[in-house]
Order: C-alpha cells, then structure tokens, then sequence
C-alpha cells in the first residue's frame, strides 16, 4: 500500500478570510475550523491570485495565473461559456494525482465549463451541474457521474454527505484526492438552517468594519443591489450560518476519516476561491461588485489551513501564499512532478517547519486587465485599459489613493509588476472583454 498520505481539499465558495475565528472572527462558531487549527499550520497572509470563482479555481487546479490558463472572468450557464472545455491542453492537478496512483474525487462546486459532465482526471464525479442560479435547500441538479438528477436536501449537507460516500466507497488500497466544493457562503444569502441563522439573530456583526469607502469607482454590489438595515442584518445572519453550516460538514467528514482510522494518514487543506465583502467598505460581494474590477483586502484575502502528515501544530506562518503555492505544496507530497511550465508558486513546506526561510517579498493578482503587486506595506494596481491606477499604504488601510503624491513608491512597484507578469505572458486578457459590448448581464448571470 503506497505510504502517500491521502489529500482532502475544502474549497468553500466566496469564504473571506475574516470570516473564521481562527483569524479573528469573535462571534461565529466554527469548532471544527478550531480544532483543525489548532492541530496545523494557519498561514496569516494567504491570498487568492484573483478574486471571482471561475479563474481563482482554475489557478488552484493549474497552478497557474490567469494570463497562462486564459481563464479571466467568472462562467455563467450559456453554452458559450459553460459548453467550453476552458483548461484544454492544460494537465490538471487531479490528472497529475489520478496518472500517479490516486483514487480522485470532486463534490460540489467546478465551474470550470462542462460541469454536466466527468471532467478528466476524476474518478468519482459529483457537480452541480449548470443550472445557475444555485439554492442553498432547493433540489439543485447535479451530474452523478455522467447521470443528471436533482437530489433534495440541503446543498451542504448533499456535499458533505457525498464527500462521505467517497470514503467509505473508495478503493483501499489506493490513496485518495478528494475535492471538497461547498457552495454556502455564496450568495443568495439566505435559506440556510434555521437552527443556525437563530444563533446569530442578536448578533452585532462587528467584525464587519463600517469602513468609509476607499473604490475609486462604481459600486455595483450584484450580490445584494438594494437593502435596507434589517435586510443587510438578515442577510449577515444567513452568511454567518453557512460558515457554521460548512463547519459541520466538515465535521461529518473528520468524523468518518476517524472513525475508519484514516485521519492520521490524511493531509487537510481547508481554503477558498476568494474573499468577500458583506457591507465591507459598503461593498456587497468580491472582485466584480465593482466597476473596474476591485482587489480590495476582503476580496482578496482567504482562509489557509493545513492540517496532517508533515504539518507542524500550532504554526501562524505570516509569508504570502496562495492558490499557485497550494498547487505546488500538493504535487510535492504526492510526489508528482507538473508539466514542464514557468510556475510562479512554491511549496510551503518549508516556511511551515523553518519561519526564516528565504521566501517571496511580494503577493501578485489580477483580474481582467487590473493587475496587483502587494507588499508588507502598500498595494498597487496598475489597469491594462489606462484606467487610474491606485496605490494604498496598508499600514492607513486603504483609505486614500497616494498614486499622485507617492512617485517614487508607484515607480519601483510598477517596475516590479511588469518584470513578473513579463513571464507569464501565454493568454493575457483582451480588454474588449471587460469594457467593450457586455457579454452577458452580471446581475442575471451566475456568479
């Protein structure tokens, strides 16, 4: 029996970093994210390489940027988008695992294209399954391993559960990948178990700053357009739920690994495609509730916890990580090697077991033609359309747009910017895409 651990990757859907005690959260309740902590390592600056579904998915899968996997913007139902095989000519992370002798799974959420269907590289196939907009407790459809039905239940509980049959079904003497999709924090916010919305009903939501607004542009806040107060609280207690709710899945999960002695041997990845802003800001949603795009902290920060095999207990290391690093810190425990390509992640063994190792300086993003380099102290974005560039001190927040007054600053950051994306070159962003004839409606479409 190979002596690789097993690997279980939650990706939760629009989970902000605040969003869990474990960083700072005072009033949700999540003690399996606690104790899943507590027991590995809790990386403090974790980001996502762009903050909307599709592309942020596609880079954990890839391990690459957008400009290299030509995913740039989220995927909504039509055949023109979902229809596409957007990763072709691209070897997969669960391809990779599949080649080399894992058993792989996925449960829940792709939306990479072609969700109606095994997509390659998995053995065990569980998608929602193309139509948009997705319920929290309506009979959602899913592919079942090539058969489409639209099994009742809430979504959570659906994934978790079939995450669970995974497990148990699974060839033993094999090691397993399994990609865990939960959907719940995505809006719409609400539907949720009521036992669990009633433990936040009194809440004061105050790790939800009431920050004055620092977007230098239009706020189209798709995900909640028009609320008032007592609709803004219920939606919060409705999001605050599905963080618990996805903690209980995870349980559920944590619980048959244990109960079947397979948890000592089962390296955890607990993350998410992107962050969110719930009224952050006065922002209602991530990258694309703004126009131009934003890459505003919430929207970019995301939860990353390790736990298992080779992962130390109780280490906060504070470098830049991301999706493009977890990519690399999988393929390096498996023991796999990705296809000869320029990969900007590393693995993060190292800085889990030494904190002064040698490690990147800066955090990169982007999204559609804004392109971020993000340091310990500022952040600047730079727009391939011209649009105003902006520059913040981080030490202020991101209260004020220093770009006319820091030039010094702006030129060394924006020098830095065009030498790393100057490498990754294969499919950079056309801005006729973001600003030219809208390809679909944003507040009808699936996000």
């Amino acid at each position: 029996m190979s002596k690789r651990p097993n690997i279980l990757v939650i990706f939760n859907d629009d989970h902000g970093q605040w969003a869990l005690p474990t960083y700072g959260n005072c009033e949700l309740r999540t003690p399996t994210v606690d104790a899943l902590a507590r027991s590995g390592a809790v990386f403090e600056n974790a980001f996502t390489p762009v903050p909307v579904c599709s592309p942020a998915r596609a880079c954990f899968m890839t391990g690459l940027l957008p400009t290299q996997h030509g995913v740039h913007d989220y995927l909504n139902s039509a055949e023109a988008f979902n229809g596409r095989d957007w990763l072709r000519g691209v070897t997969t992370l669960p391809e990779l695992l599949q080649a080399s002798g894992y058993y792989t799974g996925l449960s829940g959420k792709w939306h990479l294209g072609q969700d109606f269907k095994p997509q390659p590289g998995f053995d065990d196939w569980f998608a929602l399954a193309g139509d948009y907009p997705i319920f929290h407790r309506d009979a959602n459809r899913f592919c079942d391993n090539g058969r489409l039905h639209a099994p009742e239940g809430y979504l959570t509980q659906l994934i978790a559960d079939r995450t669970v049959a995974f497990l148990r079904d699974r060839p033993k003497d094999q090691p397993f990948f399994h990609f865990t999709g939960f959907y719940a924090t995505h809006s719409p916010w609400e539907d949720q178990p009521e036992r669990l919305v009633s433990l936040y009903k009194n809440a004061s939501f105050s790790d939800i700053p009431s920050a004055e607004r620092v977007f230098e542009g239009e706020i189209k806040n798709i995900e909640l357009p028009e609320a008032d107060d007592a609709q803004k609280r219920r939606a919060k207690a409705q999001y605050y739920a599905a963080v618990t709710a996805i903690d209980e899945g995870l349980g559920r999960i944590l619980d048959h690994l244990d109960a079947t002695g397979t948890l000592d041997n089962t390296l955890i990845v607990f993350t998410s495609d992107h962050g969110l802003c719930l009224d952050h800001h006065g922002i209602w949603g991530k990258g694309n509730a703004t126009s131009p795009q934003n890459m505003i902290e919430e929207s970019i920060r995301v939860p990353m916890i390790f736990a298992g095999p080779q992962v130390p207990a109780g280490v906060r290391p504070t470098v830049f990580a991301d999706h493009l690093d977890l990519f690399q810190t999988l393929t390096s425990v498996a023991e796999v090697t990705p296809d000869n390509r320029l990969y900007a992640g590393r693995a993060l063994w190292s800085v889990m077991h030494d904190p002064g190792t040698t490690w990147r300086e800066c955090q990169f993003g982007e999204y559609g033609t804004a392109r971020m380099i993000r340091t310990e102290t500022h952040k600047l974005i730079t727009r391939l359309d011209h649009r105003r560039e902006t520059l913040f001190d981080l030490r202020d927040g991101e209260g004020q747009n220093l770009i006319d007054s820091e030039h010094a600053i702006a030129s060394e950051l924006r020098a830095r910017l065009r030498a790393h994306f100057s490498q990754f070159e294969d499919h950079p962003p056309d801005p006729e895409e973001f600003f030219g004839p809208p390809r679909f409606n944003p507040v009808e479409a699936w996000r």
